[in-house]
This record gives structure tokens, sequence and C-alpha cells, in this order.
């Protein structure tokens, strides 16, 4: 099949971000052009998640997603691997599956009656022999594949282009992250309770860069919300000295070293104290410092558009619909050994507070869709916005892998990820873009979590 070639970068895309002043160009979010662009150079080559491996454990278990604006299925195969295509047929282009989950032996489009295995592959046809008659080779018309799916402890991803990095490569040393949410216990996690699709009116990156390192707006925007599920307000992360954000390869977390901070807005003892139960099990495995993180004050996004909360257990995908659109997929995750009384209360947790109707996610959402729709004015699309919180804060010889920067109140993983995104965004292929977070750690230090090297 042919493969045209990436098209030339806008230009002037280097004038959009000034990362030594802080300043970012509104032109960002509203420009359909950029838009475009993002399609093409973010979206069609990163590593974008799919599934978590508990949502299709058997063979023909699928799900349907999105890749941007590409709907996929994915799919377990028999011998036990994942594969993902897109979600149209051959044929006439119709979508060819239109339920979010299920078990399959194939799929069948509506129009023509094409059939397909679970690998892709084209079966069968009406007017099979008219077709064979006409020249046509039936192994040139499957399902066109995602060119590479990989999982890492219970994440399944997925990217469109054959030449990018290796998912390992391009998650880095921030794996060692990761492993805290992923790797707690060794024995797992899964999704519970469904996924929940809302729609929100604003520009994909403005919820990435909430969830990036945003701590900054909880202490305002959540303070009647807090209140209500806390019976107080949220603790002043602005006088905390031992938190921090970090970033590897545009992605980021934030957090302090509280252990159940951000567990304790969900207004459940129980949650807590099985939090604090489990902290030695984490610090035998993980090591001390990364065991005070499992559930406190934090957020994270990974590049470029998923995002989660530890502790409030929230895990998101923020799917562009546009430059003035999204479609919200949202699941709890839990440890996949613990009671089901505590998976429980964490569903109905999230719920509460991270949904469409959450006390928390209104909030957000009013925000999000805010800091969009005002950029439809001529003057107002003229005006930069500041970036440069934290500006002078990076902590060298840290002993934590990555770029770590002391106070999580900050904005270095916001201008970490604009970094990245234009770092893409100017680049043709892959071997163009720059290399800047080498890994510090071997990959042998993501098999086991006592294996990683521990923070001094």
């Amino acid at each position: 099949m042919r493969k045209d070639p990436a098209s030339e970068p806008l230009p002037g895309l280097e004038r959009l971000i000034d990362l030594d002043s802080g300043r970012l160009s509104r032109r960002v979010y509203w420009d359909q052009r950029v838009y475009e662009q993002e399609l093409e150079k973010i979206f069609a080559r990163s590593w974008l998640f799919l599934a978590h491996e508990s949502q299709i454990p058997k063979a023909g278990d699928y799900v349907t997603t999105y890749m941007a604006e590409d709907n996929v299925i994915v799919v377990r195969q028999k011998d036990g691997s994942i594969k993902a295509f897109l979600n149209t047929c051959p044929h006439r282009g119709n979508k060819l599956n239109f339920t979010d989950a299920g078990n399959a032996r194939g799929f069948i489009c509506n129009y023509h009656g094409w059939s397909f295995g679970i690998d892709g592959a084209l079966r069968g046809m009406a007017g099979q022999e008219l077709f064979e008659a006409s020249g046509m080779d039936r192994a040139e018309h499957g399902l066109h594949p995602v060119a590479q799916v990989a999982s890492y402890k219970g994440l399944v991803f997925g990217n469109m282009d054959p030449d990018a990095p290796s998912l390992e490569e391009f998650l880095g040393d921030f794996r060692y992250y990761l492993d805290v949410m992923l790797d707690m216990d060794g024995e797992g996690t899964e999704f519970i309770g469904g996924c929940v699709k809302s729609e929100i009116r604003c520009n994909w990156k403005v919820p990435v860069e909430n969830f990036i390192g945003d701590i900054y707006h909880a202490l305002w925007t959540h303070d009647s919300a807090a209140r209500a599920m806390l019976g107080g307000p949220v603790a002043e992360v602005y006088k905390d000295p031992d938190s921090y954000h970090v970033n590897v390869n545009g992605h980021g977390w934030e957090f302090n070293l509280d252990v159940v901070g951000n567990a304790a807005t969900l207004g459940d003892k129980e949650i807590r104290k099985y939090l604090y139960g489990i902290q030695p099990k984490v610090a035998q495995r993980l090591g001390e410092f990364r065991s005070k993180m499992i559930g406190s004050i934090s957020s994270v996004s990974v590049f470029p558009n998923l995002s989660f909360l530890p502790g409030q257990n929230t895990f998101r995908v923020w799917h562009p619909r546009g430059p003035g659109k999204i479609e919200l997929h949202t699941w709890t995750i839990v440890n996949k050994s613990a009671p089901q009384d505590i998976k429980d209360r964490w569903l109905k947790g999230t719920m509460m507070t991270f949904s469409p109707s959450g006390v928390f996610e209104m909030d957000d959402g009013e925000n999000f869709e805010f800091s969009t729709r005002t950029n439809a004015g001529f003057v107002t699309r003229q005006q930069d916005l500041y970036m440069g919180l934290g500006r002078g804060t990076r902590l060298d010889g840290s002993g934590l892998p990555g770029n770590v920067y002391r106070n999580q109140v900050n904005e270095a993983n916001h201008r970490a990820f604009y970094q990245r995104w234009l770092d893409l965004m100017q680049a043709r292929a892959w071997h163009e873009v720059p290399e800047r977070d080498k890994p510090a750690l071997p990959d042998s230090a993501f098999t086991y979590g006592q294996q990683a090297k521990e923070a001094a």
C-alpha cells in the first residue's frame, strides 16, 4: 500500500513556544492547520493507549477505541497476542464493528457482507467468485493493521508508525514512576466498572496540561469540593519542601510524599487504611521513596493524551475531535489483588469525584472549556500565555531518573510537554526527533520492581 511522505512542518512553529521565557502562543489551541499537523505528526506516530489487558483476557475478546480520530478494534488472538486494526471495511470504508466490546470469532461488514477473521484476514464475501474472476487477491485486502502493538505491565499501546521507536524507548525512564501505579505488589492491575464516555468542548492539550503537573489549580478550583469531601481545604502544597515535578520524553508526574493525599479526597477511610496497609510491601518491592507516592497528592500525563490520578485511581484518555472538542474515555484502575470491597469503594469514589457529574470533574470541565472557547476573539488570539512557573528549580544529583524539579507547584512538566510537542511537529520522521532524555536505567530495572534503582 502506498505510504504518503510526512508533510512539511508548518512554518513558524518555533515562534509558538518560547521555553526560555515561558511563553506559549494561543494558536496551539485554535488553529485548524496546527490540529491537522498534530493528527499526522503527534498522533499518527506516538504510542497511544488502546486498552488494559484485563478488558480482553480471552481469545476473540475485543474493544473498540480511537487513536486520535482513527477508530480501531483491539482484539486478543488465539496465541494470546494482541492485534489492532482500523475499524473500517477496505471495500467501501463502512464502519465494521459498532459495539464497544465483546467476544467474536470474526467481524462482518453490514454493507456487502465481507467477513474478516480476528487476525484481520479477509475470509470471504458475497459473490466471491465474481471478485476472483476480476483478479482480486484476497490476501491483499484484509483489515489495515496498527503497525505496532505492545504492552507495559497491563497497559496496551499502539503506534501507527512502523518506524517509531519501541514502547520501552518511548516511555524511557518514566517506567520507574509508572511502576508506582502498575507494579505496587507484583500482582498487576485491572479496570473495573466499564468505560464512562463524555464530551468536553476544549482543546485536547488543555486537560493534558492540567494532569501533567497543575496541582496549582486545585487549591482554588477545587476548594469547595475538597471541603465537602474532606471537611477542610486542600493541603497547602506550596509549603511542602518534599515535593517534585519529574518528566521524561514529554511525560510528566507531579507529586509529594504524603502516601494518601489524593486518596483522602474520596472521603473513604477504608481506602486510606488499605494504602497504608500495603505501603510496607510496596517499600520492599519499589523502595521507601516510591512507596510514599502510591496515593499521594499527585497527577500524571503520558505523552500525548493519557492521564491518571494515583490514589483517586481515575484513568483517562483525551481523544481529540478537532481543535475545540474532545471525547473523554474514563475507567477506574485498581490493584488486581485488592479485596473486592476496596475495589467497590474505589469505583464509587471515582464516580463521586472524577466522572461527568463528579464534584471535581465538573469544576475542571468548565475551566477546560473556557480556556479554549475564549480564543475565538481575534484580539484575544494574539495574546501569549505564561507557563514559566518554576524556572530555576531543577534538581541535579537527586538520585531520581528523568528531569527532576523541586516543588510540585511548578510548570516544568508543561514546558517539557511542549518541547516534545514541538520536536515531533517539526520532524518529518522519527530519526529527526532529538533524543533529549537519554535513559539512565537499564531495561532490566523494569522487569521487577525491586531491581529498579532506589532514589537517594
